[in-house]
């Protein structure tokens, strides 16, 4: 009888891996799951985790970019203490539970935003944190969908991409090359993971500022030469492209150049109404190709329950954004600002440049209150301490009330 339980117990734990049999890929405009059914993405994406954002810190008017933030923490805590925290901190704002509850409460999916330098080699250390959480996913029936964030040479030229307020990736052979041997080593390590639905090329390429839209011209070519490396090694997984001008501009595309090939908009503060999607919907319809949401969010619960009745009302499948953050209500979870935080945004808004070392000098807290409000960082971003947003989760059409 024990052995009889412990296999059926075995038996139960494996049925959502198990069900994860073949891979998502297109059949005409739709995603369908590896048996063929029609597959509506519910999701959510993972941010703050490998690209810290500054605004979710509440670091208004100071650091934005991962780069700078990092620059911060060393300066507050020593170059050693921050490699500590940051690698404490990745380990903590992700976790299986945090998995766990979001199958719970409804999703399907999870966007993973990614930092490129995390994954340069084989052994990289993204690479660890990555290949825990497409496990946790795939034994929850989680789809996990990786996105380029951060790109070489930066794809955006904003403080999104981390890198230095220009998109070089267009003009540089060398940064393209090195976003393929990135992206090549990751579809060569998910090749065969059902688990894994696809690959998000960029994040919100070539903002919309006129002295670099001349580089929307580039756009589909960098996506043809990274889908050719990532083909090379991986013939399973979809890959997803997005528009100019923060993933909304679709007339740069040409034909579908892949024949699993889908095709991600973001959408943030416009009316949640059909007329603000149908240039998407109108783009699907001609070149019979699926649509998804990659992005959206960051506003109220009521327009996220309009904007979700309308994705759904359309076929269109979404991934709202974030999962996680301080202090907020736009968010799944949030967690609390830690005792002593407020020193560290005011700090934060100074110059920081070398140039103003005396003012950040005087300026600078207790060495005491620095320690104790990263220490509780630490603390508050697990996930026994969040705060579910039940609000959200409502507008989300989600199980409002399930247990965290």
């Amino acid at each position: 009888m024990k052995s009889f339980c412990s296999a059926l117990l075995l038996l139960m734990l494996s049925l959502p891996a198990m069900a994860m049999t073949g891979f998502v890929h297109t059949q005409g405009a739709q995603l369908v799951d590896g048996q063929g059914a029609p597959l509506h993405l519910r999701g959510i994406n993972l941010g703050n985790w490998f690209e810290p954002e500054g605004y979710m810190f509440h670091f208004d008017g100071g650091p934005q970019a991962p780069r700078e933030i990092y620059d911060l923490t060393k300066s507050l805590l020593g170059p050693d203490q921050a490699k500590v925290f940051w690698q404490k901190y990745r380990e903590a704002y992700i976790t299986r539970k945090d998995i766990v509850f979001l199958k719970r409460a409804g999703f399907n999916s999870v966007r993973v935003p990614i930092d490129y330098k995390f994954f340069t080699t084989d052994n990289s250390a993204g690479f660890q944190l990555l290949d825990q959480l497409v496990q946790w996913c795939r034994q929850e029936g989680i789809y996990v969908i990786i996105d380029m964030h951060d790109a070489p040479g930066g794809q955006t030229g904003a403080n999104i991409d981390n890198a230095w307020n220009y998109p070089w990736l267009y003009s540089s052979v060398e940064e393209q090359n090195e976003l393929v041997s990135v992206w090549t080593r990751i579809a060569n390590r998910y090749k065969n993971n059902p688990a894994v639905l696809g690959y998000d090329l960029l994040n919100e390429p070539i903002a919309n500022y006129p002295s670099i839209e001349k580089f929307n011209k580039d756009l589909e070519p960098v996506y043809k030469k990274v889908a050719a490396g990532i083909r090379s090694v991986d013939t399973h997984h979809v890959l997803i492209v997005g528009g100019a001008q923060w993933d909304t501009n679709f007339s740069i595309f040409g034909p579908p150049f892949d024949s699993n090939l889908m095709y991600t908009f973001h959408a943030y503060w416009m009316p949640p109404v059909k007329a603000s999607i149908q240039k998407y919907l109108d783009f699907r319809a001609k070149n019979h190709v699926p649509i998804w949401l990659g992005e959206s969010g960051e506003n109220k619960d009521a327009w996220i329950a309009q904007f979700v009745n309308t994705l759904n009302a359309n076929n269109v499948g979404w991934c709202f954004w974030p999962y996680k953050k301080m202090d907020a209500t736009s968010s799944v979870v949030d967690f609390a600002r830690p005792p002593h935080w407020d020193e560290i945004v005011a700090y934060a808004k100074l110059p920081q440049g070398t140039g103003n070392s005396k003012a950040l000098e005087a300026a600078r807290p207790p060495q005491a209150d620095i320690d104790a409000a990263f220490a509780g960082l630490l603390k508050n971003i697990r996930y026994q301490n969040e705060q579910v947003n039940q609000g959200y989760l409502q507008a989300l059409g989600l199980h409002a009330n399930a247990a965290h």
